[in-house]
Protein backbone atom coordinates (compact mmCIF):
# COMPACT_ATOMS: atom_id res chain seq x y z
CA UNK A 1 0.00 0.00 0.00
CA UNK A 2 1.14 3.41 -0.26
CA UNK A 3 -0.85 5.25 2.47
CA UNK A 4 -0.17 9.04 2.75
CA UNK A 5 -3.20 9.77 5.33
CA UNK A 6 -3.45 6.88 8.39
CA UNK A 7 -6.19 8.07 10.97
CA UNK A 8 -6.15 5.60 13.43
CA UNK A 9 -8.77 5.62 16.39
CA UNK A 10 -9.51 9.85 16.20
CA UNK A 11 -12.14 11.24 18.35
CA UNK A 12 -13.25 14.90 19.06
CA UNK A 13 -14.93 17.01 21.05
CA UNK A 14 -15.93 20.48 21.22
CA UNK A 15 -15.43 22.87 24.07
CA UNK A 16 -19.34 21.96 24.65
CA UNK A 17 -18.85 18.52 24.86
CA UNK A 18 -20.65 17.70 22.04
CA UNK A 19 -18.31 14.40 20.54
CA UNK A 20 -18.43 15.38 16.71
CA UNK A 21 -16.52 11.83 15.92
CA UNK A 22 -16.16 8.95 18.08
CA UNK A 23 -13.37 6.13 17.16
CA UNK A 24 -12.28 6.67 13.58
CA UNK A 25 -10.34 5.17 11.58
CA UNK A 26 -9.56 4.72 7.85
CA UNK A 27 -6.35 5.39 4.93
CA UNK A 28 -6.01 6.74 2.17
CA UNK A 29 -3.26 5.94 -0.83
CA UNK A 30 -1.66 8.48 -2.63
CA UNK A 31 -3.54 10.07 -6.08
CA UNK A 32 -7.16 8.79 -4.36
CA UNK A 33 -10.15 10.91 -4.72
CA UNK A 34 -11.68 10.26 -1.68
CA UNK A 35 -15.48 11.33 -0.29
CA UNK A 36 -16.74 11.53 2.80
CA UNK A 37 -20.42 11.62 3.16
CA UNK A 38 -23.08 11.65 5.72
CA UNK A 39 -25.73 13.88 6.88
CA UNK A 40 -25.73 17.67 8.50
CA UNK A 41 -23.86 17.13 11.85
CA UNK A 42 -21.77 13.78 10.91
CA UNK A 43 -18.93 15.00 11.77
CA UNK A 44 -18.08 15.55 8.18
CA UNK A 45 -16.33 19.10 8.30
CA UNK A 46 -15.09 18.29 11.43
CA UNK A 47 -12.86 15.68 10.18
CA UNK A 48 -11.13 17.89 7.61
CA UNK A 49 -10.39 20.39 10.02
CA UNK A 50 -8.91 17.37 12.36
CA UNK A 51 -6.57 16.23 9.28
CA UNK A 52 -4.48 19.24 8.83
CA UNK A 53 -4.45 20.65 12.29
CA UNK A 54 -6.94 23.60 12.38
CA UNK A 55 -8.81 21.15 14.97
CA UNK A 56 -6.28 19.13 17.21
CA UNK A 57 -7.88 15.41 17.47
CA UNK A 58 -7.42 12.86 20.25
CA UNK A 59 -6.18 9.83 18.39
CA UNK A 60 -3.57 9.61 16.19
CA UNK A 61 -3.03 11.26 12.53
CA UNK A 62 -0.80 10.44 10.53
CA UNK A 63 0.75 12.04 7.04
CA UNK A 64 3.08 10.86 4.83
CA UNK A 65 4.37 8.43 7.81
CA UNK A 66 4.41 11.43 10.36
CA UNK A 67 2.28 11.64 13.06
CA UNK A 68 0.23 15.20 13.26
CA UNK A 69 1.34 17.01 16.68
CA UNK A 70 2.03 20.51 18.28
CA UNK A 71 5.30 20.33 16.81
CA UNK A 72 4.86 19.02 13.43
CA UNK A 73 1.37 21.01 12.68
CA UNK A 74 2.95 23.61 10.51
CA UNK A 75 5.30 21.41 8.04
CA UNK A 76 2.03 18.89 7.72
CA UNK A 77 -0.33 21.74 7.12
CA UNK A 78 1.81 23.10 4.48
CA UNK A 79 1.04 19.77 2.05
CA UNK A 80 -2.54 19.24 3.20
CA UNK A 81 -4.59 22.35 1.93
CA UNK A 82 -8.54 23.11 2.44
CA UNK A 83 -10.86 25.05 0.28
CA UNK A 84 -13.90 26.04 2.29
CA UNK A 85 -17.91 25.45 1.29
CA UNK A 86 -18.03 29.36 1.42
CA UNK A 87 -15.48 30.84 -0.71
CA UNK A 88 -15.97 34.55 1.02
CA UNK A 89 -14.48 32.68 4.01
CA UNK A 90 -10.67 32.22 1.84
CA UNK A 91 -11.22 35.33 -0.21
CA UNK A 92 -9.81 38.44 1.35
CA UNK A 93 -7.05 41.08 -0.97
CA UNK A 94 -8.43 43.40 -3.53
CA UNK A 95 -8.07 41.31 -6.40
CA UNK A 96 -7.21 38.09 -7.25
CA UNK A 97 -4.17 38.37 -8.12
CA UNK A 98 -2.95 39.16 -4.88
CA UNK A 99 -5.63 36.32 -3.70
CA UNK A 100 -3.55 33.65 -5.73
CA UNK A 101 -0.07 35.35 -4.77
CA UNK A 102 -0.86 35.50 -0.77
CA UNK A 103 0.34 32.09 0.06
CA UNK A 104 3.76 31.95 -2.60
CA UNK A 105 4.64 35.45 -0.68
CA UNK A 106 4.21 33.72 2.76
CA UNK A 107 6.21 30.57 1.65
CA UNK A 108 8.75 33.64 0.96
CA UNK A 109 9.05 33.29 -2.91
CA UNK A 110 10.43 36.08 -4.93
CA UNK A 111 8.31 37.82 -7.02
CA UNK A 112 9.42 36.49 -10.43
CA UNK A 113 8.95 33.30 -8.89
CA UNK A 114 5.13 34.24 -7.62
CA UNK A 115 4.05 35.62 -11.09
CA UNK A 116 4.68 32.43 -12.43
CA UNK A 117 2.79 30.42 -9.98
CA UNK A 118 0.02 32.98 -10.53
CA UNK A 119 0.33 33.00 -14.41
CA UNK A 120 0.14 28.87 -14.22
CA UNK A 121 -2.64 28.88 -11.92
CA UNK A 122 -4.29 31.25 -14.02
CA UNK A 123 -4.26 29.51 -16.90
CA UNK A 124 -5.08 26.33 -14.88
CA UNK A 125 -8.32 27.28 -13.35
CA UNK A 126 -9.41 29.22 -16.21
CA UNK A 127 -9.77 32.69 -14.72
CA UNK A 128 -8.06 34.72 -17.68
CA UNK A 129 -8.85 37.84 -17.91
CA UNK A 130 -9.95 38.17 -13.98
CA UNK A 131 -6.55 38.83 -12.57
CA UNK A 132 -7.35 42.62 -11.73
CA UNK A 133 -11.04 41.68 -10.54
CA UNK A 134 -12.26 41.93 -7.27
CA UNK A 135 -13.12 38.90 -5.85
CA UNK A 136 -16.34 39.95 -4.37
CA UNK A 137 -17.37 41.46 -7.71
CA UNK A 138 -17.52 38.18 -9.15
CA UNK A 139 -20.19 35.24 -9.57
CA UNK A 140 -20.63 32.53 -6.89
CA UNK A 141 -19.10 30.04 -9.33
CA UNK A 142 -16.20 32.16 -10.07
CA UNK A 143 -15.41 32.67 -6.23
CA UNK A 144 -15.13 29.13 -6.08
CA UNK A 145 -13.38 28.78 -8.88
CA UNK A 146 -10.20 31.60 -7.44
CA UNK A 147 -10.73 29.38 -3.86
CA UNK A 148 -9.27 26.85 -5.52
CA UNK A 149 -7.04 28.32 -6.86
CA UNK A 150 -5.32 30.42 -3.50
CA UNK A 151 -4.85 26.94 -2.88
CA UNK A 152 -3.93 24.91 -6.23
CA UNK A 153 -1.11 28.46 -5.74
CA UNK A 154 0.95 26.56 -2.67
CA UNK A 155 0.90 23.50 -4.45
CA UNK A 156 0.05 21.38 -1.79
CA UNK A 157 0.26 17.31 -1.86
CA UNK A 158 -3.61 16.77 -0.80
CA UNK A 159 -6.63 18.78 -1.51
CA UNK A 160 -9.41 18.86 0.80
CA UNK A 161 -12.64 20.38 -0.57
CA UNK A 162 -15.64 20.94 1.63
CA UNK A 163 -19.13 20.82 -0.37
CA UNK A 164 -17.58 22.21 -3.74
CA UNK A 165 -20.22 22.02 -5.29
CA UNK A 166 -23.04 23.91 -3.01
CA UNK A 167 -25.23 26.23 -4.35
CA UNK A 168 -23.66 25.98 -7.67
CA UNK A 169 -25.96 25.86 -10.97
CA UNK A 170 -25.44 22.82 -13.12
CA UNK A 171 -22.99 24.38 -14.84
CA UNK A 172 -21.39 25.62 -12.62
CA UNK A 173 -21.21 22.25 -10.73
CA UNK A 174 -19.72 20.50 -13.93
CA UNK A 175 -17.01 22.99 -13.98
CA UNK A 176 -16.09 22.20 -10.73
CA UNK A 177 -16.15 18.42 -10.85
CA UNK A 178 -13.96 19.34 -13.76
CA UNK A 179 -11.45 20.98 -11.90
CA UNK A 180 -11.26 18.72 -9.49
CA UNK A 181 -10.65 15.66 -11.52
CA UNK A 182 -8.16 17.96 -13.50
CA UNK A 183 -6.27 19.16 -10.72
CA UNK A 184 -5.56 15.20 -9.79
CA UNK A 185 -3.59 13.78 -6.97
CA UNK A 186 -4.78 13.07 -3.61
CA UNK A 187 -7.90 14.41 -2.98
CA UNK A 188 -10.85 14.50 0.23
CA UNK A 189 -14.12 16.01 -0.89
CA UNK A 190 -17.12 16.39 1.83
CA UNK A 191 -20.37 16.38 0.29
CA UNK A 192 -24.00 15.51 0.01
CA UNK A 193 -23.33 15.53 -3.85
CA UNK A 194 -24.02 12.13 -4.43
CA UNK A 195 -23.68 12.52 -8.31
CA UNK A 196 -20.32 14.30 -7.69
CA UNK A 197 -18.70 11.16 -5.66
CA UNK A 198 -19.97 9.62 -9.03
CA UNK A 199 -18.40 11.07 -11.05
CA UNK A 200 -14.66 12.01 -10.07
CA UNK A 201 -13.84 9.37 -6.73
CA UNK A 202 -13.25 5.76 -6.43
CA UNK A 203 -13.40 5.43 -2.48
CA UNK A 204 -16.46 6.33 -0.42
CA UNK A 205 -16.34 7.35 3.32
CA UNK A 206 -19.87 6.92 5.39
CA UNK A 207 -20.04 9.13 8.76
CA UNK A 208 -23.30 9.42 11.13
CA UNK A 209 -23.44 10.91 14.06
CA UNK A 210 -19.35 10.82 14.19
CA UNK A 211 -19.04 7.16 13.29
CA UNK A 212 -17.57 5.83 10.54
CA UNK A 213 -20.98 3.58 9.25
CA UNK A 214 -18.88 2.51 6.07
CA UNK A 215 -16.14 2.71 3.69
CA UNK A 216 -15.81 1.38 0.45
CA UNK A 217 -15.17 1.73 -3.51
CA UNK A 218 -17.91 3.90 -5.15
CA UNK A 219 -20.21 1.51 -6.85
CA UNK A 220 -20.18 -0.44 -3.42
CA UNK A 221 -21.36 2.15 -1.08
CA UNK A 222 -23.43 4.21 -3.67
CA UNK A 223 -25.65 0.89 -4.50
CA UNK A 224 -26.91 0.23 -0.93
CA UNK A 225 -29.96 2.07 -0.31
CA UNK A 226 -30.20 0.73 3.35
CA UNK A 227 -26.67 2.35 4.84
CA UNK A 228 -27.75 5.93 2.53
CA UNK A 229 -31.27 5.96 4.27
CA UNK A 230 -29.82 5.02 7.49
CA UNK A 231 -27.16 7.53 7.10
CA UNK A 232 -29.68 10.28 6.02
CA UNK A 233 -28.60 10.38 2.76
CA UNK A 234 -31.46 8.90 0.52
Amino acid sequence: MNSVISVRHLSFSYPDGNRALKDVSFEIDADRCVAVIGSNGAGKSTLLLNLNGVLMPEGEVVLFGKTLTNKTVRELRRRIAIVFQNPDDQLFCSNIYEDIAFGPVNHGLKSAEVDKIVQETVKKLKLEGLENRNPFHLSYGEKKRVAIATVYSMNPDIYCFDEPTANLDPRGRREIAGLIREIGGTRIIVTHDLDLVKDVCSQVIVLDKGIKEAEGNVNEVLSDEKLLYKCGLL
